[in-house]
């Protein structure tokens, strides 16, 4: 098998993602980024174009970003607890651009109790530690 990074010379995958442009972020203040690193791996083997942010995100950098890299959708990774919130201020953030109709999916600490709420805000799909990467993988690509 050649190693020249050709979609030829990729494995075979169950979900396609190609033509897909989605943006990982990690708003607030929150330090942790290895399972948004793990997510954007994922999704960047399953064939989408993935923009990492970086940590310590305001909601105006996340749409700013999400506009100019004119992505289908937003992923926030969120374990600091504040996920509430930190939606609510980029649903608003990515409406002030004229970006509503990006994707919005979130993972993280998040309790169960807190998903329909979530969801009231706009949000596509919650995804927690117990959900497997293939099955995220697939859920997005759903929502795309």
């Amino acid at each position: 098998m050649s190693r020249s990074g050709s979609d030829a010379d990729s494995p075979p995958s169950a979900v396609d993602l190609r033509r897909k442009r989605i943006l990982i972020a990690k708003p607030g203040l929150d330090g942790h980024d290895v399972g948004a690193k793990v997510i954007a791996l994922a999704l960047r083997d399953a064939g989408a174009d993935v923009i990492y942010t970086g940590l310590r995100r305001s909601a105006e950098y996340i749409a700013r970003v999400a506009i100019d890299e004119g992505v289908d959708a937003v992923g926030l990774s969120i374990l600091s607890g504040s996920h509430l919130d930190l939606v609510a201020q980029t649903r608003e953030a990515l409406r002030a651009a004229d970006a509503e109709d990006v994707v919005l999916f979130v993972g993280g600490t998040i309790p169960a109790d807190d998903h329909e709420p979530l969801r009231a805000l706009g949000v596509a799909e919650v995804f927690t530690a117990e959900d497997r990467l293939d099955d995220v993988v697939r859920r997005v690509a759903e929502r795309l």
